[in-house]
């Protein structure tokens, strides 16, 4: 890896150091700005090096050269500092407006034969057993009735 130190203007400078100390940030954008600032070589005789930038923060060399990568391709200071926002979500979610609709009405519904009232367990077998969904798992129903504000008690 040849990844090189940065040399901040002293606009940059100002730019990270604020960001890294309003306290405003979560902690792993506070620390890529933190270990930017430390690898800076303006006006240094002799700058961290990244073995030592890792320890002092706690995190591989790897993820001090990625971290620079990033600076290094970022287009201005501003969207390196920025985290980004992902396109789609990482799974994409089970429960459309049209699930909910149909288990908050099998939820209203008459419990099964032998029950006083529905259990979490039984809705979410009863949406699999009536074709609304191929799986479901009981939490996923219990937080939507949670978010709608419905109890089965």
């Amino acid at each position: 890896m040849s990844m090189s130190a940065p040399y901040l203007s002293e606009e940059q400078r100002e730019t990270i150091e604020k960001f890294a100390k309003t306290g405003e940030h979560n902690a792993h954008l506070i620390n890529r700005a933190n270990i930017i600032l430390m690898l800076d070589r303006t006006g240094k005789k002799d700058h961290m090096r990244i073995s030592r930038t890792a320890e002092a923060f706690g995190v591989s060399r790897q993820a001090v050269y990625n971290i620079l990568e990033d600076f290094h391709n970022s287009n201005d200071v501003e969207s390196f500092l920025k985290r980004k926002v992902r396109e789609t979500p990482p799974v994409p979610a089970k429960i459309d407006g049209e699930l909910e609709a149909h288990i908050i009405a099998t939820a209203c519904s008459e419990p099964p034969k032998g029950r006083a009232r529905w259990t979490i367990r039984l809705l979410a077998e009863k949406v699999v057993e009536l074709d609304f969904v191929d799986s479901i798992s009981p939490m996923s129903i219990q937080r939507l009735l949670k978010k709608q504000n419905i109890s089965l008690i």
